[in-house]
């Protein structure tokens, strides 16, 4: 049995928490506010956002960063992206060197255009920092509901470690060295479940949604390539497969936030009914200015911006979209 600290008690960190409590793992579960702590303690239910599942035993609820931190085998950094470098930050004192830490949030600086591992070795440089990511809504995990992701590392020990202590029945865990394309792919495809929201919210079809999620993984596969990414992992899990269920879920908060705006709410107005961060509108500034660093096209992403931060109407964006200079599919094929 190993012990574990999860860092958020947020849906998606109290879901893996209950995932590695299955195991027999002894987990501890932080909270920045000493009421969540005793309320979960009480109740042994994420009332507001997991209903009905209950917390097993062997999870211990903490509002002591140092507590949650000091002598654990693996920690699970599993708080919202805007907020991985100021927690990062707080655990700083607590984390031993070669600590494995892993985080499972989604997106990019803004500032630093760092992805989060990168942001996290910024704050921890003492550890052996590894991502976890793929179509996994914290609403499915927490049941038991089949479910598989993948795990990048930058060593195969690691790797293979974190795999092992996540892994059973019905949470699949795959192994990657490629670190870039899943947190790449896992906080662009938030931007593209965006769009794909409004295109609902504006009434239209299949046909549009497919389009752009087709369009939106090529966007982020050139972009990723250009970063030092492999196109296989844009194919994979934490691409392709990410995107869908992001694009097309009820659970989906990016999804459901488009859908808002394409109603004619404004973006502040979808991120408060919603409830929750809306990771991408913080991950869309991030990705249209690595598009222009890195000189890729990305015109679903230019438009995003534009309606989230520029007021452009969602049908107007949509139509600039639709309305751009005719182009093959892919320019590297070519006619005899």
């Amino acid at each position: 049995m190993s012990k574990i600290g999860v860092i958020g008690a947020g849906a998606w960190g109290t879901a893996l928490a209950i995932v590695l409590a299955g195991k027999d793992h002894e987990v501890m579960l932080w909270t920045r506010f000493e009421s969540e702590a005793e309320a979960l303690r009480e109740k042994r239910e994420l009332v507001d956002r997991l209903p009905g599942v209950k917390l097993p035993e062997n999870i211990s609820f903490t509002s002591s960063m140092e507590e949650a931190c000091t002598g654990q085998d693996m920690l699970v950094l599993a708080v919202a992206s805007p907020y991985i470098r100021a927690t990062a930050h707080t655990m700083k004192p607590f984390v031993k060197d070669g600590q494995i830490v892993v985080n499972v949030a989604k997106g990019i600086e803004e500032s630093t255009l760092f992805t989060l591992s990168e942001v996290i070795e910024d704050e921890l440089p003492n550890a052996d920092v590894a991502v976890l990511s793929g179509p996994s809504h914290a609403e499915e995990v927490s049941k038991g509901i089949p479910t598989t992701v993948v795990v990048g590392a930058k060593t195969k020990e690691t790797a293979l470690y974190i795999q092992d202590m996540f892994m059973t029945d019905t949470f699949r865990v795959y192994t990657s060295p490629d670190i870039i394309s899943i947190e790449l792919g896992g906080s662009l495809k938030n931007v593209i479940a965006l769009a794909a929201g409004i295109t609902d919210g504006l009434g239209f079809g299949d046909n549009t949604k497919a389009a752009l999620m087709t369009r939106g993984v090529a966007e982020i596969s050139r972009l990723g390539l250009k970063m030092g990414g492999n196109l296989e992992t844009f194919a994979g899990l934490s691409g392709i497969g990410d995107l869908i269920v992001t694009c097309t879920s009820k659970h989906s908060r990016n999804r459901n936030a488009g859908y808002l705006i394409g109603k004619g709410y404004t973006m502040q107005d979808a991120m408060d009914e919603v409830k929750q961060v809306v990771e991408g509108v913080y991950a869309a500034k991030a990705a249209l200015k690595l598009a222009k660093k890195y000189e890729v096209n990305m015109p679903i992403v230019e438009q995003i911006n534009k309606v989230l931060f520029e007021d452009v109407p969602a049908l107007e964006a949509v139509k600039n979209l639709l309305l751009r200079d005719k182009v093959s599919e892919y320019q590297t094929l070519t006619w005899e």
